[in-house]
């Protein structure tokens, strides 16, 4: 019976030691190394850290809107979690009161890495002006990680 118990405590420690690990490890993985060209840009914006009250998720770097692609830049960084997703929203200046659910956004597709440059397609025909913001949504708390206000040229 002893043994039969401490199999099961290791077990369950050598998962959740693994799913810690896995968190922390994602992002080196799975970084995107697609760079789209500067001269087809058409805004650009700043991550900030949407709840300054929240110190385990924020949001730094800047992002790049092209005519079909969404690019993060390599400075590019958010605290990790679950379930975080790319959203092009018409609503600038996104702050944690911002019902973003509730608007026309466009999900661009769960967030590859936590760190680093990443590529989303954008959908053809999509006019981009209407969207005011790109924002990194937490989709398991319905929360804003860290929004960028889009800067068009």
């Amino acid at each position: 019976m002893r043994a039969f118990l401490i199999f099961i405590v290791g077990g369950l420690l050598g998962v959740a030691g693994g799913f810690a690990i896995g968190i922390f490890v994602y992002p080196y993985i799975f970084l995107a190394d697609i760079v789209a060209d500067e001269q087809l840009q058409n805004a650009t914006g700043t991550f900030i850290h949407a709840d300054p009250a929240d110190p385990i998720h924020y949001g730094k770097g800047s992002v790049t809107v092209y005519a079909d692609a969404l690019q993060t830049s390599a400075d590019f960084e958010v605290g990790p979690g679950p379930k975080y997703h790319v959203y092009l929203v018409p609503d600038a200046n996104v702050t944690p009161d911002t019902a973003v659910d509730a608007t026309m956004y466009v999900d661009l597709g769960r967030l590859r890495a936590f760190k680093g440059s990443q590529v989303y397609r954008i959908p053809a025909g999509l006019d981009l002006k209407t969207y005011k913001s790109v924002v990194i949504w937490c989709e398991q708390f319905g929360v804003p990680i860290s929004p960028a206000t889009l800067e068009y040229k």
